[in-house]
């Protein structure tokens, strides 16, 4: 049954990724060119929401710590970063909205899919190579204090506050940002978001 949820959910989560825009690469470029941001601010309101909704949830004893998972930083982590942003700025796709895309029937995305497939192949082919040269030692910190977890926290506040405050944040700037940060008109012949 679990699977079946699971199929169940993502395939909703990928219908609405396609409704908003997110599996077309003019409307990412347009967006990491800051000339079309709608789906930018779609995106800072969902995480806005789900930090408010889980930090809030946290501090109710309705979320449970213990399924928080925290990944370790690392200056692979960094590097990994980068190298997910130029690939995602030079193909429109990051790796959710690529397989989505694919879903719905574009072949670049599958050019895409099958890059990544193969960057996750070098990776792991190499991986001895990174460990040894310590790009991969660090540990789980999060920003704030989370009482019951076990991990630290750089700053001493709460986390839960502080998870709190920033999706507030993030909300506020999804709803001040204008739809356009460059000025530039609207592309005529760009579907919809």
């Amino acid at each position: 049954m679990e699977i079946v949820l699971a199929i169940v959910i993502g395939a909703a989560f990928g219908a609405v990724l396609d409704r908003i825009g997110a599996t077309n690469p003019s409307v990412i470029t347009g967006m990491l060119t800051l000339r079309r941001i709608r789906l930018m601010k779609t995106i800072l309101l969902a995480i806005g929401t789900g930090s408010i909704l889980m930090f809030a949830g946290q501090m109710a004893g309705l979320v449970d710590v213990g399924h928080m998972s925290v990944k370790t930083a690392y200056i692979g982590v960094f590097i990994g970063g980068l190298l997910l942003g130029a690939g995602w700025a030079a193909s429109g796709f990051c790796p959710g909205t690529g397989v989505c895309a694919a879903a719905s029937g574009r072949r670049d995305a599958l050019f895409f899919i099958a890059g990544g497939l193969l960057g996750a192949a070098a990776y792991m082919a190499t991986y001895p190579a990174w460990k040894a040269a310590g790009l991969l030692d660090g540990a789980a910190v999060t920003l704030g204090t989370v009482p019951g977890a076990k991990y630290d926290g750089l700053f001493a506040l709460s986390g839960d506050i502080l998870g709190i405050v920033i999706g507030a944040v993030f909300v506020l700037v999804a709803f001040v940002l204008p739809d356009s940060l460059t000025g530039a008109p609207r592309a005529a012949g760009l579907p919809a978001e």
